[in-house]
Order: C-alpha cells, then sequence, then structure tokens
C-alpha cells in the first residue's frame, strides 16, 4: 500500500506542484490591486510563520542546529524573499502575470549549467537540446517587449527572481536536505518576514486595504502557496535530481498564461 502510494505521489506531485505554483502568479495580481508588493509580502510572511509554529508545536519535529538555522536563513531568504520580491515587484510594475513567470521559467538552463559543476549531475545532451529550445522560445516571446522605464525595473526584478529561485532550490537541496522541513521551514520563513517588513519600512508607504479580495488572495497565497507548493517543492528537492525539479518550471509560464487568460481576458 505504501509503495503503491508512493508510486502514485512520485507522479502526481509535479503536475500538482506545477498547477499550485502558477497560481502564486495570479494571486499576486490580485493582492497588488490593495498593498504594495513588500508590504503585502510581510503580511503574508506573518501570517505563514503563526500557521508553521502551530504545526512545529503539534509535530514537535527535531530543531536544527546552529549551522543548520544559518543555512535554513541563507535558503529561505533565496527561495523566499529575493523570488517573491522580484515577482510581486515585477507584476506591481505592469509586467503581466503570464509573463512575469517566464524568466524564472528560464530556471532550468541556470540550474542544469550550475548544478553539472556544484552537486555533479549530468546533464544529458537531450536535455541539453530542451534547455536551448526553451531559452529561444523565450527570446522569441521577449524581442519585440519594452525593455526600459517602468517595464525595465520590472523585468530587472524577475531576472532577480530568476537568480534568487535557482540558487536557492540548489543550496537547500545541498544544505538543507537532512533538516525536518517543519522546523527548516519555520526558520526561513520568520527570516523572511523580517527581510520583508524592513524592506516594507524603508522603501513603502505600508498602506493596506482590508478588502474581501485581498484577504482571500492573502489566505490563498499563505496556505495554499507558502505552506502546500513550498512543502511540495521541498518533497521534490529531497527526492529528485536538482535539473528534473527545474524543469518543471518550464510549465509554469504556459500554465500562468492560460489561468490569467481565463480570469482577466
Amino acid at each position: 500500500m505504501n509503495r503503491d502510494f508512493e508510486k502514485f505521489a512520485a507522479r502526481a506531485v509535479p503536475a500538482i506542484f506545477v498547477v499550485l505554483w502558477s497560481t502564486g502568479f495570479i494571486g499576486t495580481k490580485y493582492v497588488l490591486h490593495n498593498a504594495e508588493p513588500l508590504t503585502y509580502l510581510a503580511i503574508r510572511m506573518a501570517v505563514v510563520v503563526g500557521l508553521m509554529a502551530i504545526i512545529v508545536a503539534i509535530a514537535r519535529p527535531r530543531w536544527p542546529d546552529r549551522v543548520g538555522i544559518a543555512h535554513s536563513v541563507a535558503a529561505g531568504i533565496l527561495v523566499h524573499g529575493f523570488y517573491l520580491g522580484g515577482t510581486a515587484i515585477a507584476i506591481a510594475h505592469s509586467i503581466p502575470a503570464g509573463l512575469s513567470a517566464l524568466i524564472p521559467g528560464l530556471q532550468p538552463i541556470l540550474t542544469s549549467t550550475l548544478a553539472n559543476r556544484w552537486l555533479g549531475e549530468r546533464v544529458t545532451p537531450v536535455q541539453w537540446a530542451g534547455l536551448l529550445l526553451g531559452l529561444g522560445g523565450v527570446v522569441l516571446i521577449l524581442h519585440d517587449r519594452p525593455m526600459s522605464g517602468e517595464a525595465g525595473l520590472g523585468w530587472l526584478a524577475s531576472g532577480v527572481s530568476l537568480v534568487s529561485i535557482t540558487l536557492g532550490t540548489l543550496y537547500q537541496r545541498r544544505y538543507c536536505g537532512r533538516i525536518d522541513w517543519r522546523a527548516g521551514n519555520l526558520v526561513q520563513y520568520i527570516a523572511v518576514t523580517f527581510f520583508f517588513a524592513a524592506g516594507a519600512w524603508l522603501f513603502e508607504s505600508n498602506v493596506v486595504h482590508w478588502t474581501g479580495e485581498f484577504v482571500l488572495s492573502l489566505m490563498w497565497l499563505a496556505v495554499v502557496l507558502s505552506i502546500g507548493s513550498i512543502g511540495l517543492l521541498y518533497w521534490l528537492i529531497r527526492r529528485s535530481a536538482a535539473t528534473s525539479v527545474a524543469s518543471l518550471f518550464y510549465l509554469v509560464p504556459a500554465v500562468t498564461a492560460v489561468m490569467a487568460y481565463v480570469l482577466f481576458g
């Protein structure tokens, strides 16, 4: 029974992860109607810290040592801090949700290059061919898009997201693989709560309109994305090669674009 479930999970989790991860770009578009990006992220992470603290209090997982805590903080700043911050800032600067997923969708190319050198994972010729085709598709889509002014800042933020999620995935796999995900995630979320709160205090007005749209979107992003999809991501990182996990991000822009078309036209 357990083996059958594990086989089913191994097949289902990647698809579920892609769908859930894609909804993050859509949900971010809704919350940004009512709050600035870093302010919204500080609130979201504070909610997640509360939820993870309850999970940790019930489960009582093994707590990481000082080195493990330091690695968890570093991974959290990369996976959650700069990645989510860059994505939210990109959408706030008028980059459509589907396209805001496009630059981070280049992650497999960067991950394959780094994983080959850093983790010793072999990238096959077929994988390289797929990566080059993906890069070519992105270039074709972006070649006639404006890259200056407000849009330029948005694309820069998307580029930061790409580098951050790539490094974060590799860092998580190399240094945090033996840390209990519940304790490790709590440390990560506490770190990024302070990270976003500091950024919001320094650079934003901190005005929030507590509409129903904002609250519902915030809860979806906090519960389903920050706990659900991140949990699936770390599950995949523990059980798969970094290049295999990264390849899932190729699908995110297409799924996000479909969702955005259905919802926004």
